[in-house]
């Protein structure tokens, strides 16, 4: 309602409260009654007046508060205070407070630095919850005594100083780092097994694989044998072994001459040396057999 508006009203008798706030009548100074939202007399000639309007509407107050916790760290506690004045109990939040605001910034102050020194810094994180209920139940006891209701109380900001928040960041970066060193260890160790099983079962397979081609020339030897005395007579298996013996003997000797990288091999060379060589093979061949 403008100034204008008001002092007709007044010459009138007629006074009006807005929607969401109710008004405080006396008479002669002494508090008379609440008047709610609407058009209300004021008989000024008899005493009637005005003492103030009052807001019905939620408000809020952010109050920072400095703190420090149980391992010695400093720090900022923004909470979030939601209040209303109660339309049943206006004549006591209009009559008892006078600053409404810094009364309840005093109970905030009050409430975290008693229960924030008990923490330790990352408690005081993970609990933030538990110290804004502990705030809201505090004021809720306080406040209702003149006249206001605590609608909620919420810890919005926790701000330890700059280099307590630096070296947090530091010390979590290096667990995050060492976590990312002990995978990277895990899976170079996962790929050494798997190619050490790889080499395994490769070297298995070659294994199998010269067996393998030892027995199939074993085979082809014998057959070799069996057909040479069938065909030639006169020949026994030990003549067609030598000359087998032999024929391999040069074999070896050309693959060896004819390899670029070959090392320089010194070995006896002539008649006589290959009669060794297959008595040697022979020999060795029957003592293998005698074992088995």
């Amino acid at each position: 309602m403008s100034l204008s508006a008001e002092k007709m009203g007044n010459l009138c008798c007629c006074v009006q409260v807005d929607q969401s706030s109710v008004a405080i009548k006396e008479t002669f100074g002494k508090f008379e009654a609440v008047l709610d939202p609407g058009c209300h007399c004021l008989p000024w000639f008899l005493g009637s007046q005005l003492a103030g309007h009052l807001s019905l509407r939620l408000q809020q107050l952010d109050v920072r508060c400095e703190t420090k916790t149980k391992d010695n760290v400093f720090v900022n506690v923004v909470a979030s205070i939601q209040y209303r004045a109660l339309a049943d109990k206006a004549s006591d939040a209009f009559y008892k407070l006078t600053n409404t605001r810094t009364q309840i910034q005093a109970y905030v102050f009050d409430v975290i630095r008693a229960s924030v020194p008990k923490l330790n810094l990352d408690d005081v994180f993970e609990q933030k919850n538990e110290i804004a209920k502990a705030v809201e139940d505090e004021l809720g006891k306080a406040m209702s005594a003149y006249g206001y209701e605590i609608v909620q109380t919420l810890i919005v900001d926790i701000e330890p100083d700059e280099h307590v928040k630096r070296a947090m960041n530091e010390i979590n970066a290096a667990a995050r780092l060492r976590v990312a060193a002990n995978e990277k260890a895990e899976a170079e160790k996962i790929l050494q097994i798997k190619r050490a099983e790889g080499e395994a079962e490769s070297k298995y397979l070659a294994g199998l694989g010269i067996a393998r081609q030892r027995q199939a020339i074993v085979d082809g030897l014998r057959d070799s044998v069996l057909g040479f005395s069938e065909n030639v007579p006169g020949t026994s298996a030990k003549d067609v072994m030598d000359m087998v013996l032999v024929t391999q003997y040069f074999d070896t000797m050309k693959e060896i001459g004819a390899a670029s990288k070959s090392s320089t091999v010194f070995i006896p060379h002539g008649p006589g040396a290959i009669r060794d060589v297959a008595t040697q093979i022979r020999e060795g061949l029957l003592q293998a057999s005698a074992h088995k």
